[in-house]
């Protein structure tokens, strides 16, 4: 498991029901090549929007009850049909997608936290459409574990972001902390900067904690998932923290040798409500 892409959620795994599996990796498959559509390679954004566009086609087709030739949708529509899944939560990882294509800048954290609404929480919901677990509450929790996982994932990537070129600190506060674009050019870890990103890494925190009591709703394995997820996400912001907020020249990222404290705070340590 990595808070990195669309790995961010469970792919599939031997920790799903096998009747649940085909749906996952028809939703992750849709959601990682859109994706990397929007992000990867070298095309000009008019030809990445295109593309989009035509996947926006396909969520037409299966709401359309309509054949799509193209077999991502195909699978995806037999998921659709098979689990009631949301074509509107579809749509909006779309959305996001392309939001990705031209815009570079975030002025508030309320613009980015509607950034996360369309490209990470969307996710969340569609699996807890799966286990039929969508109690208002549950909702809830997982929004905030979706987009604290979004925003982990932009906090440990600011370095990579740069060069595409998006920042998605907040414009707010690198004012309000007196941090500058340069810092981001420079690579320049200051006072400035720490107290910056100690005051981003505690927000998303605070986030993720709100939510983690999510997994203790959620039957067996995908719940034991989730609470992996949940460990797996701090355990990225305690990197962040452990390389004094110098995320140019040490990537926080989980490995292999992360996986045991993992499973021992799933297991033992899992954070109370």
């Amino acid at each position: 498991m990595a808070v990195d892409h669309y790995e961010n959620f469970p792919v599939a795994s031997f920790l799903l029901p096998a009747h649940l599996r085909e749906a996952v990796a028809a939703i992750y498959y849709f959601a990682r090549t859109a994706d990397d559509i929007a992000d990867e390679g070298q095309r000009n954004p008019e030809d990445r929007l295109a593309e989009l566009a035509r996947y926006q086609a396909g969520l037409d087709n299966i709401e359309n009850g309509k054949t799509d030739p193209d077999p991502i949708f195909q699978r995806l529509g037999r998921a659709v049909a098979a689990h009631d899944l949301s074509v509107s939560l579809l749509r909006d990882l779309l959305d996001a997608f392309a939001q990705d294509v031209h815009q570079q800048r975030y002025a508030t954290f309320a613009e980015l936290m509607d950034y996360c609404r369309r490209s990470a929480n969307p996710v969340g919901r569609l699996l807890l459409r799966l286990y039929r677990a969508e109690s208002a509450q549950q909702l809830e929790w997982s929004d905030a574990v979706c987009s604290s996982l979004q925003l982990i994932n932009h906090w440990q990537d600011i370095g990579i972001d740069w060069f595409k070129p998006r920042v998605y600190l907040p414009q707010e506060d690198l004012t309000h902390f007196c941090v500058t674009e340069q810092h981001l050019c420079d690579e320049r870890v200051d006072a400035n900067w720490i107290a910056m990103m100690h005051f981003q890494v505690d927000r998303a925190r605070k986030m993720m904690l709100y939510g983690a009591p999510l997994a203790r709703t959620l039957p067996g394995r995908i719940g034991f998932e989730l609470r992996l997820m949940v460990c797996g996400g701090l355990r990225i912001l305690e990197k962040i923290e452990a390389v004094n907020y110098d995320v140019f020249r040490r990537r926080p990222q989980l490995t292999s040798s992360d996986w045991p404290l993992l499973v021992a705070r799933a297991l033992f340590n899992y954070p109370r409500s």
